[in-house]
């Protein structure tokens, strides 16, 4: 397999763009190699600048819940495209979309978009503050909301729970508010309550697709929730990745655990750039121009991007039973894999929620962070260069989620399960 033109491509982009690319994961750092310049998306399908072709277990990190190009969000855009790309003004589609996010959760009267997951986030944690009336907030190890300042965070040490920030660039005085715990670890949160009376809000992805794929445990979701309540103190579900993968209905509906509020995107916009953030109208009304917490966007709730996810959930609503079958692809997939490693003697951890799923080479199970970091890196760059070589495109990082779209068949799942026994047996023997 040739990839001269992607490293042509890569060496140019370096030029022009910070490390060559737009965003950190794209530069295969973590799997070694040279990423791959795509030139064009169909259906399960990626094709590189080479003319390579993929099957896609990426789904652009997984709004594309219907594969590439699917025909009725396409038209959806382009009928779109043709009476204007953005007029920063009030649009019937943002109402037409936002009536049918609502109409989905529980726990959402009303909902903002906005451009991105980050912007979302942000937002989000600015109106629990503006409501609470509180400063603190709490978020937990590994769990990625986007890279605002007051997320980027790591550990302090000892017995320290307020956050350093991870990333130079952001001021200690920024990140002095955020507590750490860490994740399926109640008694951690305790210890943040101890340490503050001062918090506005505790931030969690109930279904964590950012350190690895690892969804919490219902009851300790389930303290959580019994943990808010009793200090006064706003529950957040960031669900950017795992709204409507891991259900139609958001991790509330499976976990039983309704937050205060809730961060979307992703499948929201159909693979256009999209936000939101929701909540209980109690909550809403503080939001300006009703209430005095301010949030604004020149581009939010743009024309194209609402069309694109109206498109994309309304297909969804109309075909809800297509989650079972995506489901049942994704737990056929990783027990394949799983099997075909444990021939060669290497052992996998897996888990799927809905159309998403995940693996780690590990002894033993993921429950937070510090269990994902245990797993075997180096197999893990060994099994994903392994794949792409056989036209298979994962994650290029342990650290992230794949998903499976509708325009993956349970031939393409036994194809891959197939190659990745020979990708197995390939390492094992070297």
């Amino acid at each position: 397999m040739s990839t001269n033109a992607s490293t042509k491509a890569f060496q140019e982009a370096q030029e022009s763009i910070p490390g060559g690319v737009n965003s950190p994961v794209r530069a295969f750092k973590s799997v070694g190699g040279t990423p791959i310049f795509i030139s064009e998306g169909q259906g399960a399908y990626l094709t590189d600048v080479d003319g390579n072709k993929y099957i896609d277990y990426v789904q652009s990190w997984g709004p594309l819940i219907f594969g590439h190009r699917d025909e009725s969000i396409e038209a959806a855009v382009l009928e779109a495209v043709k009476h204007g790309l953005s007029f920063g003004a009030p649009t019937e589609a943002e109402t037409e979309l936002a009536k049918l996010v609502v109409g989905f959760f529980d726990s959402i009267d009303k909902v903002r978009f906005v451009s991105s997951g980050t912007e979302a986030v942000m937002s989000a944690i600015r109106l629990a503050r503006g409501f609470t009336h509180r400063d603190d907030i709490v978020k937990f190890t590994g769990c990625y909301h986007g890279h605002s300042d007051a997320l980027l965070v790591e550990a302090g040490s000892g017995a320290v729970t307020f956050g350093n920030p991870s990333s130079p660039g952001v001021p200690a005085d920024f990140t002095k508010h955020t507590l750490l715990a860490e994740y399926n670890n109640i008694e951690s949160v305790k210890k943040c309550f101890a340490d503050s009376n001062d918090i506005a809000c505790v931030i969690i992805e109930p279904i964590a697709g950012n350190m690895g794929f690892v969804p919490a445990d219902k009851e300790f979701l389930h303290e959580l929730r019994k943990l808010c309540d009793a200090n006064g103190t706003l529950l957040i579900f960031d669900e950017v990745m795992s709204g409507f993968r891991a259900t139609i209905n958001g991790a509330e509906s499976i976990t039983g655990v309704i937050p205060d509020i809730v961060t979307l995107g992703k499948v929201i916009g159909g693979g256009m750039p999209v936000g939101a953030f929701g909540a209980r109208a109690e909550i809403m009304a503080e939001l300006s121009p009703d209430g005095p917490v301010y949030q604004a966007g020149t581009l939010s709730g743009n024309p194209v991007a609402m069309a694109a996810g109206f498109a994309s959930l309304s297909k969804l609503k109309q075909n809800a039973r297509v989650m079972a079958v995506l489901e049942a692809r994704a737990k056929r997939l990783v027990s394949g894999m799983k099997a075909s490693a444990a021939e060669q003697g290497i052992t996998m951890q897996t888990d799927v929620r809905g159309s998403m799923f995940g693996f780690f080479f590990n002894d033993a199970p993921v429950k937070n962070f510090k269990d994902a970091q245990k797993s075997d890196a180096e197999m893990f760059a060994k099994f994903h260069t392994g794949m792409l070589q056989k036209g298979f495109y994962f994650a290029c990082s342990l650290y992230e989620t794949g998903f499976i779209s509708t325009a993956i068949t349970d031939e393409m799942i036994e194809e891959t399960i197939n190659a990745a026994a020979k990708v197995f047996k390939a390492i094992k023997n070297v």
